[in-house]
């Protein structure tokens, strides 16, 4: 047994990150022959890109997928968890709370528990008190001894717990089951040092460590050559990426390059406005392919309550950022994360984010009620506002942005722009939908000779959350 310790996982050091490379041991890959597998995937597109690297492995072993949610006739169910906020634990809990009687009448039922919520103490102490029949639990650090892992807890028929609560190294060549044909994750720098006071992250994911530019170049380079259309550039802080480095190469320089692969399109999340600088803005202008798509979280607009989150920024420093971004790049689009209710926030902070919604206008909005998360400073804070207030706050939070998002909408209604194919929507064979390269929803009556394309759309109409429109023509160039 390895158990999550929190106060190994917050220490930072100048010890040197290692590189070190997958191996897989062919001896186990017969270990799931004739067996299914369900991973159930919760939070951030992190999570998402650790499931393809999870869905590899298992079939390197020899497990075979099921489709989606049909977890009752798995023989493997693994759960990738998220602790952002309490709604990811108690969906995580409640899935765990199914599973546990499918397994009283599934004896052989292998399950296990991974991600964010296996770094955390209490959640780790939870399952081995409640929830004894999970076989297995590993973190964020391990997620490449998965086949050794899962080896162990079936050899040894007791509950296997393996949490590395560390600083962090990088690990290369981990194999990916990509879940889209035409658009790809690729990590690029791993952990946080920004210890927000209401973040669990850089205790579950570690200090910050960038992947070296060569090995995010040639993984990019090889999807270029496998005719993927788009990339995301992912990492809890992308905009820190080389900052550990012990040569001069930042964001900036990696955006540049990953351009230069003729990559069709560039995307990158999610940023820290404290690290967003003035080269990286001067690159995304420069290159067609880097996409006018911004997301900024700011959290509140309120100094007071920026300082108690520990951001490192006041509103005025997010608004020049925010302005200088919208003048030099033609077209950009910006999303942001807000956060009402954090311990002390008074009506008058809360108007001060209201102000700010009204200054930036913002083309779409992740709004959440404070959630506590054990192990972090904001959890001890005292907070006496009551529930059904937060709860008012984010409503009419809601409504304002809410309100911005269809006008940014309408404002390209008769327009013409680039759009990703993603394929149909649920209104039917003859309706396709895919994204604008300002990251709008857009539905539109095609064939299925466009899936994967980036193809000219006219804008006809705007919704709050998505756009029609008619298809014009294939993209020229």
């Amino acid at each position: 047994m390895l158990l999550p310790n929190y106060q190994e996982a917050k220490k930072r050091t100048h010890r040197d990150v290692e590189i070190d490379h997958y191996q897989f041991d062919p001896a186990l890959s017969h270990l799931g022959d004739g067996k299914t597998y369900y991973v159930k995937t919760y939070g951030c597109q992190m999570n998402e890109h650790d499931s393809e690297n999870i869905r590899a492995m298992l079939e390197q072993l020899g497990f075979q997928p099921l489709p989606d949610d049909d977890y009752e006739n798995a023989d493997l169910v693994l759960l990738n968890t998220c602790s952002i906020r309490e709604n990811a634990h108690n969906k995580a809990f409640g899935m765990l709370g199914r599973l546990k009687h499918l397994k009283a009448k599934k004896k052989d039922l292998i399950v296990g528990l991974c991600g964010c919520m296996a770094q955390e103490e209490g959640v780790v102490q939870e399952i081995m008190k409640r929830y004894r029949f999970v076989n297995f639990v590993f973190g964020t650090h391990n997620l490449h001894r998965l086949p050794f892992i899962l080896k162990d807890a079936l050899d040894a028929h007791q509950q296997n717990i393996e949490v590395f609560s560390e600083e962090g190294n990088i690990i290369e060549d981990v194999p990916v089951k990509r879940d889209h044909p035409y658009k790809a994750y690729v990590n690029i720098i791993y952990g946080c040092d920004k210890f927000c006071t209401y973040c669990i992250v850089p205790y579950t994911r570690g200090k910050q460590r960038s992947r070296r530019p060569l090995d995010i170049i040639h993984e990019v380079e090889q999807l270029v050559a496998d005719g993927y259309q788009e990339v995301t550039l992912l990492g809890q802080n992308v905009n820190a990426y080389g900052k550990d480095f012990d040569f001069e190469y930042r964001m900036e320089n990696l955006l540049e390059d990953v351009a230069k692969t003729n990559i069709p399109r560039v995307r990158f999340m999610t940023s820290h406005p404290w690290d967003f600088t003035d080269g990286m803005i001067d690159v995304i202008a420069k290159y067609e392919n880097i996409m006018p798509s911004i997301h900024l979280p700011v959290q509140s607009g309120s100094d007071r309550i920026l300082k108690l989150m520990g951001r490192r920024y006041t509103k005025e420093k997010y608004l020049t950022l925010f302005h200088k971004m919208k003048e030099r790049i033609p077209r950009l689009a910006v999303s942001t994360d807000i956060i009402v209710g954090f311990p002390g926030e008074t009506e008058e902070d809360f108007e001060e984010t209201m102000k700010l919604i009204e200054t930036c206008q913002f083309d779409n909005a992740f709004t959440f009620i404070f959630s506590p998360r054990e192990g972090t400073p904001a959890a001890k804070m005292k907070d006496e506002t009551l529930l059904s207030v937060k709860e008012d706050r984010l409503h009419r939070l809601n409504e304002r942005v809410n309100h911005y998002f269809l006008k940014n909408n309408q404002k390209m209604v008769g327009s013409i722009v680039p759009v990703l194919v993603d394929g149909y929507n649920q209104s039917g064979k003859t309706s396709l939908f895919g994204y604008t390269d300002t990251n709008k929803l857009i539905n539109f009556d095609g064939d299925a000779s466009l899936i994967g394309k980036i193809v000219m759309v006219k804008v006809t109409n705007a919704k709050t959350w998505s756009l029609d429109g008619e298809y014009e023509s294939e993209r020229v160039g």
